[in-house]
């Protein structure tokens, strides 16, 4: 569009230009020629009453006398008296000339002579002026192109970027009025239109979040309900069909969890920067009154801050099963703690306690399925380390006496802040400001 933009302008001052100009030019001419005829007929008209006023008061008419009516564009005046007298003064003019006569009342003839290319070269000069008015005149339609040019493509450059921006679900945009109603109003609409969009991302996430939480929960409690069937009864037939049961449960817990992955791969990712002090005193506000009841203690320490990258209702589930896991296994103190990891751009998350920790032959097989001690399911670390890895994070078992597990996050850069998966924009001023 920009270039469209100067084409058109460039060709309108171009048509102008020459239009006028040319006109313009040879009309300049004519009048500098007519102008320099005429003062050569007034000098010769001059000169003719001169001539007569000597005549009649019988004055001395000499050379000396016709020198003062040259000069100028006048190179030679002749003087004819009625009694053939010839007077002259000034230097012949060589070539093309100009000529002015006249008689005088007293009958005397007057010629008065130019140069010719004196008057013609005073016309190119004129001619010279009026191209380079042209010419100035043709730069400051091209500057005011441009002008023009950038102040209609800038705004639609932007729109665009704002638009690409927004369909790889980086920002908001928010642009500043351009001052041209047509693009303002596109703007205004996009800008709508990313409100809509991150209406409905966030409550597609918040739908995720809840259906995880509000399926696997139930899931979970029909599996113990059915591992504690298994084992109080005596009937090999109803211990069979617990059995039974808790395979479907757990494969119906499968395609769960592989739906919401599936989902989430779909929708491009759902990391986005994420304040860890808020997900950890949210943790302790949800697990301190169970801690209490058991007779134990929670403590949670974390410098401020600190941003990771991780999908919010992912790593809460995480740090839930981590500190569910140590209210039913572990004992004394649990300590949930954050720390810089050994890279600048990692954090570190360590859930310990003070029980008598993991067994040695349990520690290598305890982030499998179906893996357990006795007193679960067996499915919470293995679900606990898939969704750490869906987040680019990484769960570990880091001490086994007392059991210390760790969770390794990407800390976020200084730059980026906690509304980067579809922040709204800086505003962008499509044009400048006069005045500032």
């Amino acid at each position: 569009m920009r270039r469209r933009v100067l084409q058109a302008t460039v060709a309108a001052v171009t048509v102008a230009v020459v239009l006028l100009g040319v006109p313009l030019a040879f009309l300049g001419a004519q009048l500098v020629r007519q102008g320099q005829i005429h003062e050569i007929t007034l000098r010769a008209q001059s000169l003719a009453r001169a001539v007569d006023f000597r005549m009649e008061q019988d004055l001395p008419l000499s050379n000396q006398t016709l020198h003062l009516y040259t000069g100028g564009r006048v190179k030679h005046v002749e003087v004819v008296t009625p009694d053939g007298r010839h007077l002259s003064s000034g230097e012949e003019v060589g070539g093309r000339a100009i000529e002015a006569r006249t008689t005088s009342a007293q009958g005397a003839e007057i010629v008065v002579t130019a140069s010719w290319w004196e008057v013609f070269w005073l016309s190119v000069r004129v001619i010279g002026l009026i191209v380079a008015a042209a010419l100035v005149a043709f730069a400051a339609g091209i500057a005011m192109a441009i002008w023009q040019s950038d102040r209609l493509s800038a705004p639609l450059v932007y729109l665009a970027a704002s638009a690409e921006q927004l369909g790889s679900g980086q920002v908001r945009p928010h642009l500043e009025p351009s001052g041209v109603e047509e693009i303002d109003l596109v703007a205004a609409e996009l800008a709508r239109s990313a409100d809509r969009m991150a209406g409905r991302l966030a409550a597609e996430r918040q739908f995720a979040s809840d259906a995880s939480h509000q399926l696997r929960t139930p899931l979970t409690a029909l599996s113990m309900r059915l591992e504690e069937i298994m084992i109080t009864t005596d009937s090999d037939e109803v211990r069979e069909e617990a059995r039974i049961s808790l395979e479907q449960v757990e494969r119906l817990v499968s395609v769960v969890d592989d739906l919401l992955s599936s989902s989430r791969r779909a929708a491009g990712g759902t990391t986005e920067a994420v304040p860890l002090v808020e997900v950890l005193h949210q943790q302790e506000e949800e697990w301190s009154a169970p801690f209490l009841d058991a007779g134990r203690r929670l403590v949670v320490e974390s410098e401020p801050g600190v941003e990771v990258l991780a999908t919010p209702g992912a790593l809460a589930q995480v740090l839930a099963t981590l500190i569910e896991n140590s209210l039913k296994h572990g004992g004394g103190t649990t300590t949930v703690r954050s720390r810089p990891g050994t890279s600048v751009r990692s954090v570190v998350v360590e859930v310990a306690d003070e029980g008598p920790g993991v067994s040695d032959d349990l520690a290598p097989r305890i982030f499998e399925r179906n893996v357990t001690s006795g007193a679960g399911t067996g499915l919470g670390l293995a679900l606990a380390r898939d969704l750490a890895s869906a987040d680019g994070g990484r769960l570990e078992l880091a001490q086994r006496r007392p059991a210390v597990f760790a969770l390794f996050l990407a800390k976020v850069p200084a730059g980026l802040r906690t509304d980067q998966v579809l922040p709204v924009g800086p505003a962008v001023a499509t044009r400048r400001r006069r005045g500032h």
